[in-house]
């Protein structure tokens, strides 16, 4: 720690990438999230840490300075999973606090934690894990599941990059291929007709609630493909499902942030698409409290 600075003013690094990092020449457009999850957390400390953006693959010795590292928006690590897990690690071995932490990132970063999740009791999708599909794969799920529409997602993977979705039939499917692990689920019609539900969880706590809905003629609800977010006030039963998710987390403590995603199945019940407690963003605009809560979850990490 610095001269000057005390357990009072904690210095906490928001780990983020050449992609959302401001002033970067290959900062994505939908970054804006970048910038509203950090005023968030700034607003909800005031004058009780100072926080940083900073690139993950900073010198070592510069992350090491720092508190905490809260893993803001480092979307690049899916391309480098194991040296993201490696640096988080050596980050825990320095004495910094990280959150949220490397074990819970090594059960989070693989899309087969889903498996995980379903045989502790969530409602899920049915889901084929192709270690690298091609046509046939592809053919072979419309069967499998009896459906005349399907999705593909990487396995390591987020934001819907990489994912592909066919219909039987579709001619392009002949040309397609993933070199990469993968899940194939069928479409459910939900995503576009009601959208996905999202609930924003904090140190156990639900905090908020919003449906995020896809573009006309899409179905990524990601804002960028043109997705909206909508603040929900869930039903009782929505809101005790994403609860249930969360209680199903393997971790003794529960994790500083979550996002649990949902989306309805035919009868009726929410099923988890995805839990994510890596980089989510977390959409601070639909929680009016939510850098307050926050800032006191991190500031209670620093006990």
């Amino acid at each position: 720690m610095e001269p000057g600075l005390s357990r009072a003013m904690p210095r906490i690094a928001f780990l983020a990438c050449p992609e959302t990092l401001p002033g970067s020449p290959t900062r994505r457009p939908d970054a804006f999230e970048h910038d509203l999850q950090l005023a968030a957390l700034r607003e909800g400390l005031g004058s009780r840490g100072e926080v940083s953006d900073i690139d993950w693959r900073a010198p070592l010795g510069e992350l090491a300075r720092f508190d905490l590292a809260i893993l803001g928006t480092p979307w690049d690590y899916t391309e480098a999973k194991d040296e993201f897990i490696a640096r988080l690690e050596a980050l825990e071995a320095a004495g910094v606090v990280v959150a949220n932490p490397a074990e819970v990132v090594r059960w989070n970063a693989d899309k087969l934690y889903l498996k995980d999740l379903a045989a502790r009791g969530s409602p899920s999708i049915p889901t084929l894990w192709p270690e690298a599909p091609r046509p046939d794969d592809i053919r072979a799920a419309f069967d499998h599941f009896g459906t005349n529409r399907v999705v593909v997602k990487r396995r390591v993977g987020a934001g819907a990059i990489g994912q592909d979705s066919f219909r039987r039939g579709d001619p392009g499917i002949d040309l397609w291929s993933m070199d990469q692990p993968a899940k194939i689920q069928p479409f459910l019609g939900a995503i576009q007709h009601e959208g996905e539900l999202s609930f924003i969880f904090v140190a156990g706590e639900l905090s908020h609630a919003l449906i995020k809905r896809a573009a006309p003629g899409d179905y990524r609800i990601q804002s960028l493909y043109g997705g909206v977010e909508v603040p929900l006030d869930p039903a009782p039963a929505d809101r005790a499902a994403a609860e249930a998710v969360m209680a199903m987390l393997p971790f003794t403590t529960p994790p500083l942030y979550a996002r649990i995603d949902m989306v309805r199945l035919a009868d009726g019940r929410l099923a988890v698409i995805e839990a994510e407690l890596i980089e989510p963003y977390l959409y601070p605009l639909q929680g009016p409290d939510f850098g307050q809560r926050l800032a006191d979850g991190v500031l209670a990490l620093m006990v």
